[in-house]
């Protein structure tokens, strides 16, 4: 079976770019300055309100893979590092680049992706007009799209959600965010314009994720299977 694990880095919009219908529909809810600033904070969280500008693509099986990443005003020329292909691109060139790409996979692989990367992913492609590929969102049991967080608390029997850095943290996998960049700090690398830095980082998520795969397939996921 093919299959790719997916991950995306996202930036929220300036809020003061936002028109005063869409502000003070954000903030009516906000009381405080610690709120406002949390709302301000939150826009990278959802498709409305920020945008994707790094997609990975990681085959677990070859450790081949690739990010589409956006470079505004920067003439970034693709290149090669370890495997995976940097490709930069505007948010609609990345989005269908990635749609080209995951069409010839069966199955996907995500953390948190079935509540976060791929509905981004759809939302933010239909502000595009572009059209899906394949079904990001199956029937969560059917294995066509494997979520480890989602497997990792058996779908809501263990009722805390731990990050991937604390999972990497149980298993000795080593945390992108060892190298001590978090997803807080995309927006300030994206404004700053870090975006290889930001594609790097992406790609630690998704080795992280592609060894997090690999002890819930051999340590969790056969123990059952072989009852």
């Amino acid at each position: 079976m093919a299959r790719i694990v997916v991950d995306i880095e996202t930036v929220g919009k300036d809020f003061n770019s936002l028109d005063k219908e869409a502000q003070d529909y954000l903030l009516r809810w906000a009381g405080t300055e610690e709120e406002i600033r949390e709302v301000k904070e939150s826009l990278s969280f959802y498709p409305l309100t920020g945008e994707v500008v790094a997609i990975g693509l990681l085959n677990p099986d070859t450790g081949k893979g690739a990010v589409f990443f956006q470079t505004p005003g920067d003439l970034q020329l693709p290149f090669e590092e370890e495997g995976i292909s940097f490709q930069p691109g505007t948010e609609k060139e990345i989005l269908r680049k990635f749609w080209d790409t995951v069409k010839g996979y069966d199955q996907i692989v995500t953390f948190n992706g079935r509540s976060f990367d791929c509905p981004f992913i759809l939302v933010r492609s239909a502000v595009h007009k572009i059209r899906p590929s394949r079904d990001l969102m199956p029937n969560r049991y059917n294995g066509s799209h494997i979520d480890l967080l989602d497997q990792l608390t058996f779908f809501g029997a263990s009722r805390r959600k731990f990050s991937l850095d604390m999972w990497c943290r149980t298993f000795g996998i080593k945390s992108p965010k060892s190298e001590g960049i978090t997803g807080y700090e995309v927006k300030s690398l994206f404004q700053s314009g870090r975006y290889v830095d930001i594609a790097r980082y992406c790609v630690g998520d998704l080795r992280a994720t592609a060894e997090l795969l690999s002890y819930w397939e051999n340590y969790i996921r056969m123990s059952f299977e072989s009852r």
